[in-house]
């Protein structure tokens, strides 16, 4: 099945997602590393959410991401979705995940329409994070956060919701071998819980049935 990657036929497939925040975790940085894991057994993460910001353009949805500034103590210049830890003061993971973009991007939560939940992520840093998919009108201002964000860009959906883009790669942690997924767009190097999540995208909505 061939798809147009365009805001009609995502409103079409929205209903693949889930409606209401997913409870425990589905998917985490350890599925590919049943020998190699590094989140504790028994761990009590912390809540978080992530907008996963499918932005309407002329020549169809392009994925929004951010570049972690490189001074950051965590994950310092790697590509992330726009988010954080869910405060006090959030009504929920929806409310989190436009907070965060808005502080984050300078995006308005105004030119954003949440349509559904991923399966929900826990990270190895111990972060159990619900993915929020955003439809993102066009017309906003960006206005990165100078001490988080390098640089906030955009990869077609139609490139990333093809899994021959998905791949496998590994780096040596603690003596092990570690995998990841990876999908290197042009100077862009997306992996781990950011590509597992685009995965999950891909396998919510476009993967073949």
């Amino acid at each position: 099945m061939s798809f147009r990657f365009d805001e009609q036929e995502l409103r079409g497939l929205a209903h693949r997602l889930h409606r209401t925040p997913p409870g425990a975790a589905r998917f985490s940085d350890d599925d590919l590393n049943p020998e190699a894991r590094i989140i504790p057994p028994g761990v009590s993460p912390k809540p978080a959410a992530v907008l996963v910001p499918l932005v309407v353009g002329e020549n169809g949805l392009s994925l929004l991401l951010t570049e972690r500034t490189a001074h950051l103590a965590s994950h310092g210049g790697q590509v992330a979705f726009p988010g954080g830890r869910i405060d006090e003061g959030d009504e929920g993971p929806v409310a989190a995940a436009l907070r965060e973009t808005e502080e984050e991007t300078g995006i308005s939560r105004s030119f954003v329409e949440p349509l559904g939940f991923l399966d929900t992520y826990l990270t190895g840093t111990s972060y159990r994070i619900v993915p929020v998919v955003g439809l993102v009108r066009p017309g906003f201002t960006l206005a990165p956060h100078a001490g988080e964000v390098a640089s906030v860009f955009e990869v077609p959906l139609a490139f990333l919701m093809n899994p021959d883009h998905h791949l496998t790669h590994s780096r040596q942690w603690q003596g092990k071998q570690r995998f990841y997924y990876a999908m290197p767009y042009g100077e862009r190097y997306i992996w781990g819980a950011t590509a597992g999540m685009i995965r999950n995208l891909y396998n919510l909505l476009y993967a073949p049935r």
